[in-house]
């Protein structure tokens, strides 16, 4: 733990970035990879560290803050409320599996509406830092959610794109009425 207090609070040197919202089209396209490591990436990650602490969240894609690169950041416990903590650059959602559960989501690009929203309850993600060193993240439960909402935002996809019925029908509902509402 010695060594973690030398460590500067992730997001304490970002700018907190206006959030895209449903309906605006970077929301609704795949995001291009990272290819470009230099001081602009690191500024990014910690802008979007400050982005996400700020509006109360667990993970935050770049897209969300109207960059079209696939990055995200996360601090979500799992289930057994360890937190998880970091962040992936051109992440790949390699396996998604054991049972589907269908549990509460929300997003910070959907302030204020949560449904239930079929996910695996295990996840592996694999992508690289800031610097381009390969990581591996592995979760399971909620921060396995996190972790498959983050690639899909990536990919363009928001999580009542997989919502069905009358459980879809609700969620953009209440986002049209929405004071930020403008479902597209």
């Amino acid at each position: 733990m010695a060594a973690m207090r030398n460590r500067p609070i992730p997001g304490s040197s970002g700018l907190v970035r206006a959030m895209s919202l449903l309906g605006d089209p970077v929301l609704h396209s795949a995001c291009d990879p990272v290819t470009d490591f230099g001081p602009s990436l690191a500024r990014l990650v910690e802008d979007m560290y400050a982005t996400m602490y700020e509006a109360q969240g667990v993970g935050l894609a770049a897209n969300q803050i109207g960059v079209p690169l696939r990055v995200f950041v996360y601090d979500c416990p799992d289930d057994e409320d360890v937190r998880h903590l970091g962040h992936l650059v051109n992440p790949t959602l390699v396996e998604a599996d054991g049972i589907t559960l269908r549990g509460p989501e929300g997003c910070l690009s959907l302030p204020g509406i949560e449904a239930g929203t079929p996910r695996f309850d295990h996840a592996v993600v694999e992508g690289v830092t800031v610097e381009g060193e390969p990581v591996r993240i592995s979760g399971t439960g909620f921060f396995a959610r996190c972790l498959q909402h983050e690639c899909d935002h990536l990919d363009g996809t928001v999580y009542t794109d997989r919502l069905t019925g009358l459980r879809r029908a609700r969620a953009l509902r209440a986002a049209r009425r929405a004071p930020w509402g403008r479902t597209g």
